[in-house]
């Protein structure tokens, strides 16, 4: 049985082998489905970076039970809302307050009980990683994606998942139990018609029961008394890209998709916990106008103006994100890749960067 503390990395959302059905129970057995890859077979650049470090055995996560969905509702997944509204700030509904909105957004980002603790893998987990958690934040964009979950559903997930390890030690076999808890609470915060306690059971093969969600769900709530609504990239990424479409010189279609691909690329990488949020969806406006010109400078002085950054501010980040983009990081980790690579998003996980960013680009822009 030492093949059950291997830790799968299921590729395929329909996928779930005949090793992963002795996981769940030997009372419920499952057809046989088609086989996974897993996490230990796969391919590592480096042992220098911890999300290329392998893992410790660990469960397998379960991939999601789709079947209450027809072929035709998963073929109809909405890509993120494009709007038409000016980019100029203040020319929206709410157009009054806009100013007043993001001076208390950046004010709730930066209070402690609002963030994670950026080293609580050293501090707080002692049996889990960066790299299991990276693991697990791809499944749950995949999950998002065929129950046709909003992307801010997603990004307030992840924002859970770190906020609960700050402060409490969860073992490995647990950690698909937190991920999909912090998604059912973040879908009862975002979605309209959210998936029900029983269909996030299912979602992980019924590895988990009813009760335990449930009792997941009341830990997590009381170790955030029940304050859920704290800001995230998301939160602060539409305001940023609008403003970086003010010159007009970046497609804009494009320009969104590849700032969405490239912000959620962000949520699998531990190391971008040390940035604030508005600071992440600074450097992904940056790293997305650099990838699709990369001879203009990507910065301008009224993203300065919007964001309170300028481009030194970014650096760090900026670098972070490029080293996710050309795979440096997390190389096997194929969900979001695999999302934005459709025609729907025009393919912009397809678009290559150059890794040498000229330094005159960190420096304050002419215009």
């Amino acid at each position: 049985m030492a093949d059950k503390e291997n830790y799968a990395l299921h590729l395929t959302p329909f996928a779930a082998s005949q090793r992963a059905v002795a996981f769940t129970s030997d009372a419920h057995p499952h057809p046989a489905k088609k086989m996974r890859v897993e996490l230990v077979d796969l391919p590592f650049l480096s042992n220098a970076d911890p999300l290329l470090i392998p893992n410790p055995p660990t469960p397998p996560l379960h991939r999601p039970n789709l079947q209450r969905r027809s072929r035709e509702e998963q073929n109809s997944v909405l890509a993120p809302a494009v709007t038409s509204d000016s980019s100029e700030p203040g020319s929206g509904n709410n157009a009054p307050y806009d100013s007043d909105i993001h001076r208390y957004l950046r004010s709730k980002e930066v209070v402690a009980k609002n963030r994670p603790v950026a080293n609580y893998m050293a501090t707080v987990q002692k049996d889990i990683n960066a790299n299991m958690r990276a693991v697990l934040v791809d499944w749950l964009v995949e999950v998002a994606e065929e129950y046709k979950l909003l992307s801010d559903t997603v990004y307030l997930s992840v924002s859970y998942i770190d906020r609960f390890l700050s402060f409490n030690a969860v073992t490995r076999q647990n950690l698909q139990l937190l991920g999909v808890t912090s998604m059912f609470i973040a879908s009862k915060y975002e979605e309209v018609d959210q998936p029900t306690v029983n269909e996030f059971c299912d979602i992980t093969d019924n590895t988990y029961t009813k009760e335990q969600v449930l009792k997941m769900e009341r830990d997590m709530l009381n170790c955030f008394k029940f304050e859920l609504g704290n800001p995230t990239i998301s939160t602060f990424l539409w305001i940023f890209s609008q403003a970086g479409q003010e010159d007009e010189k970046y497609p804009p279609l494009k320009l969104q998709f590849l700032s969405c691909y490239i912000a959620e690329l962000s949520l699998l990488d531990y190391g971008c916990l040390r940035f604030l949020p508005s600071l992440v969806a600074s450097s992904v406006v940056f790293v997305s106008r650099y990838t699709i010109d990369a001879k203009r400078h990507p910065w301008s002085k009224k993203l300065i103006e919007c964001t309170g950054y300028n481009g030194v501010d970014l650096k760090d980040c900026i670098h972070a994100l490029l080293d996710l983009q050309l795979k440096n990081k997390a190389p096997d980790l194929t969900a979001i890749r695999d999302k934005y690579n459709q025609h729907r998003f025009k393919c912009v996980s397809s678009l290559v960067p150059s890794a040498d960013v000229p330094a005159i680009y960190f420096e304050e822009p002419n215009e």
